[in-house]
């Protein structure tokens, strides 16, 4: 075996399925995967279990308990068999034919050390404006840097005794030892093109988090020139890195800097290098007025009533809900509040909603209209804020103030951050609010795995994922058969109608709702027995065009899901209603007769139209003729297409048992009581 691929993970589950990929990608037969579970609490193991039942390349460490990226790099280096080792981090990416260009190096020149070139792509998806890493013979007579990817002979690594530390900068010892090693004896080589990618993360690591710790890096350094007598390109090293911490505000947080300057005993005073920089850039005194600006506008923009009440104590048993961009009461947070009143009685909801959705509000839910002086009190004091969106006029999140961000879907679509590479979504959307609301988040509700690792990386943020499930979709697990039957009545609904519920969702490059179906011709061609209910999204709103018998438009009915509940099948698209139907293990059949239009327009996370279990939730249909055909020869119903629902289901709905909303409910309102 030539090549051991060593991964550390901790907390890495938005990033680590698309660095696995990157690596077993590159074809088949090499290299050996180890993938060092390092205490990971969240998705990050299971993902790792998961490649390694279907690719018997990987294989999984699991250490017992927390204990940093450097041991669980030597715990891999331990289990390895390969004759090299390529040590990568959970969000590094190998580029398409790495591989290929390491293995012809290898075959050349038998180095003990290869020096990769490698790039950095940030948080927001744009490549580093700095050149790429490629290293020559030059550069390294030049001096070593600990950012440059490096391939090690394993026994190489072995014979010195090589390991990573278990401090801060755990790779600044090995790394250059082994390079000063391997040039003093003429066995470092240069790989001149870019192996690896590094994702820079927006927050959450050590790298991103300002603060002291990064002090650590002196001490790194002070051993390394000890042991090497001051070895100038050691030297040269130091200064570069010790110069890159410090410059870097997502490391070195300024009033940090005089002290990490006096403690590296760098050249010159401190007063006299801020001086330099501040002349140079300008940076100190723009951020300054920018910063003081801000302020003056925001406190121009809110209103006065507004600032006397940020003043306010907050209220302890205050929670206001949200949901759909204030059109009533729905969805999760809707599931939340009834639970809350059950089981929290001391807390008292508000919900917001605009003027002309005022009359959506059931009777005896209180309510304050967005945008009032009532709206503006209840968020200034509110300790629980509760939405499936977002709320309105940007308000000021106030220290102990307590924000779930519930979601409303399963994102089959490309969410968040992932949007901007997508021409037709990008106008209108600020991804810098998109970015700030996930920043006022403390929990981020997830009802599957895979939501949540796309959440985990589209917002950006240091939120807390409760995988606790949906609770609006506990109905499903407790409504009875008479509950069904009264909501049946209450839609005119025969007892013996065999009731399909059509329901696509919005496309982003089309307005107003055109169904791509023949809905009388549907229900002609099924016959009598068949009932079709319609429900546009609701960015559309109701159709006049859809009423009649057997074709009835239940875009206004005001929850989607009692419409599941008492529907026979479901006839979708692209909508997340789909993930959510699957709890009922009833058919789902999908017609998509502009699949490659909507990817390539909007972008998806897997293929719907696969036929793979996991992917592709029962029939597929592509036109009209073949819907048709679908229900004709009974494939909607077939052991088939159940077979595919099954492991949908087992996919999309782990979390979903009826008790989410009690969950939620003890979490975020009991967990101080309980």
């Amino acid at each position: 075996m030539l090549l051991s691929v060593v991964v550390p993970v901790h907390r890495v589950q938005g990033y680590l399925r698309a660095s696995l990929e990157s690596v077993l990608g590159q074809g088949p037969g090499e290299p050996e995967l180890l993938v060092v579970d390092d205490g990971s609490r969240d998705g990050s193991a299971e993902i790792a279990a998961e490649f390694a039942a279907r690719d018997p390349r990987v294989r999984v460490i699991t250490l017992a308990e927390h204990r940093g990226a450097g041991p669980a790099r030597n715990a891999g280096a331990a289990e390895a068999r390969g004759r090299f080792l390529l040590f990568l981090d959970g969000d590094d990416l190998l580029r398409p034919g790495a591989l290929e260009a390491i293995t012809g190096r290898l075959a050349e020149s038998e180095p003990d050390v290869l020096l990769l070139g490698h790039d950095r792509i940030d948080w927001w998806g744009d490549v580093s404006s700095a050149a790429p890493v490629i290293p020559s013979p030059a550069s390294v007579a030049e001096g070593f840097s600990t950012a440059v990817p490096r391939l090690f002979r394993r026994a190489f690594w072995t014979a010195h005794g090589l390991h990573f530390t278990d401090s801060p900068y755990e790779d600044v010892l090995p790394v250059h030892r082994a390079t000063l090693l391997a040039s003093g004896a003429g066995t470092l080589d240069t790989l001149d093109r870019i192996c690896v990618r590094h994702r820079i993360r927006r927050s959450g690591t050590f790298a991103t988090t300002p603060g002291r710790h990064h002090f650590a890096i002196l001490d790194a350094y002070e051993r390394l020139l000890t042991e090497t007598d001051h070895d100038p390109r050691i030297r040269a090293a130091r200064i570069h890195h010790l110069r890159a911490v410090v410059a870097d505000p997502g490391r070195t947080a300024p009033e940090d800097r005089a002290a990490f300057h006096r403690a590296a005993a760098l050249p010159g005073n401190y007063a006299a290098h801020r001086a330099r920089e501040a002349a140079r850039t300008g940076r100190t005194r723009t951020l300054a007025a920018l910063r003081h600006r801000k302020k003056t506008l925001r406190a121009r923009v809110m209103r006065a009533a507004y600032r006397a009440d940020l003043l306010r104590p907050l209220d302890p048993d205050l929670a206001v809900y949200g949901a759909y961009w204030n059109r009533g009461v729905a969805c999760n947070p809707a599931a939340i509040h009834a639970k809350a009143l059950e089981l929290a009685p001391h807390i008292r909801g508000v919900w917001v909603v605009s003027s002309r959705h005022r009359d959506r509000m059931p009777p005896g839910i209180p309510y304050v209209i967005e945008g009032s002086r009532a709206y503006w009190r209840a968020m200034a004091t509110a300790t629980y804020l509760i939405n499936n969106s977002s709320f309105p006029g940007g308000f000021t999140k106030r220290p102990g103030q307590r924000y779930l961000q519930t979601h409303h879907g399963t994102p089959l679509k490309t969410m968040g951050l992932d949007q901007r590479v997508y021409p037709a979504l990008t106008n209108g959307i600020s991804f810098e609010k998109i970015v700030a609301h996930a920043d006022q988040w403390d929990f981020s509700l997830s009802a599957n795995p895979h939501t949540t690792e796309i959440w985990d990386r589209v917002y950006p943020s240091g939120y807390e994922h409760l995988n606790l499930g949906y609770p609006r979709n506990d109905i499903f697990f407790t409504a009875t058969p008479e509950q069904t039957a009264a909501i049946r009545q209450r839609l005119s609904l025969a007892p013996d109608r065999t009731v399909l519920l059509y329901a696509p969702t919005h496309r982003d490059y089309r307005k107003g709702f055109v169904p791509h179906l023949d809905l009388e011709r549907l229900a002609r061609e099924l016959g009598p027995d068949y009932v079709v209910l319609v429900r546009a999204h609701y960015f559309y709103g109701r159709s006049t065009q859809l009423d009649g018998a057997r074709v009835v438009d239940v875009t206004a009915y005001p929850s989607v899901e009692e419409l599941c509940l008492i529907s026979d099948a479901l006839i979708t698209d692209y909508s997340s209603l789909m993930f959510d139907y699957a709890c009922l293990d009833r058919p789902i059949i999908s017609h998509a007769p502009d699949w490659a239009a909507y990817r390539a327009s909007r972008g998806t996370y897997f293929d719907l139209l696969s036929g793979r279990p996991g992917d592709t939730p029962g029939a597929v249909a592509t036109d009209e003729d073949e819907l048709l055909e679908v229900f004709r020869t009974g494939e909607w119903c077939s052991a088939r297409t159940a077979e595919l629902r099954a492991a949908f289901r087992e996919r999309f709905c782990p979390y979903d048992d009826g008790h989410a909303a009690e969950r939620v409910v003890r979490r975020l309102f009991l967990s101080d009581r309980e």
